[in-house]
């Protein structure tokens, strides 16, 4: 994470999205856009449904800003499980459309204007609350080292070049990390 991301104040940016600030969701666009089409990336692997993604993901952090509660998770993990959600859906959504072939009956009964139920909302805030309280209990360079893989979208070579640590050092930190987490949230 930069000086600056680290010195914004995600909470307040989306207060002020919430009051109907543009420039706020233009600030947190600036910061995280390019970060987050990194992460949204990887899990759809197609360049052009990432962008549209992340597109929906600030519509979406736009227009439900006001639901945002910093006493469930951090501003910054709230926006970025938004375009994780979306992503997961796309490719859920691919996935059912690839399956068998495909006809006009099949396209009918796909339904994409659905929105999430509020227990699917509330078991993401239970989720992200319950991986923040795991987060923190990892050592910091650990945690640092998922977060830079994870929500920043670098590679473990960059996250190797960033720290200065050895690559196999990285690797293995991530890899026992992740099954800490895990145990965590088990």
């Amino acid at each position: 994470m930069s000086d600056i991301t680290r010195e914004f104040d995600y909470n307040e940016a989306l207060a002020c999205c919430a009051r109907g600030d543009h420039d706020a969701l233009h600030t947190l666009y600036r910061l995280e856009g390019a970060r987050m089409l990194g992460v949204v990336q990887r899990i759809v692997r197609d360049r052009g449904m990432a962008e549209d993604i992340v597109h929906d993901a600030f519509l979406a952090i736009w227009q439900r800003a006001d639901t945002f509660d910093s006493g469930k998770g951090s501003a910054r993990t709230w926006i970025f499980s938004i375009a994780r959600h979306l992503a997961l859906n796309a490719i859920r959504q691919r996935e059912r459309l690839v399956v068998g072939e495909i006809d006009a009956d099949t396209l009918e009964q796909v339904d994409d204007t659905r929105p999430e139920s509020p227990s699917a909302e509330a078991f993401d805030w239970q989720t992200g609350q319950r991986m923040d309280e795991c987060l923190r209990a990892l050592e910091v360079e650990r945690r640092n080292c998922v977060l830079q893989a994870y929500v920043e979208g670098l590679s473990h070579a960059e996250i190797a070049a960033h720290t200065g640590a050895p690559l196999g050092t990285i690797k293995a930190w991530i890899k026992r990390s992740l099954v800490r987490l895990r145990e965590c949230l088990a």
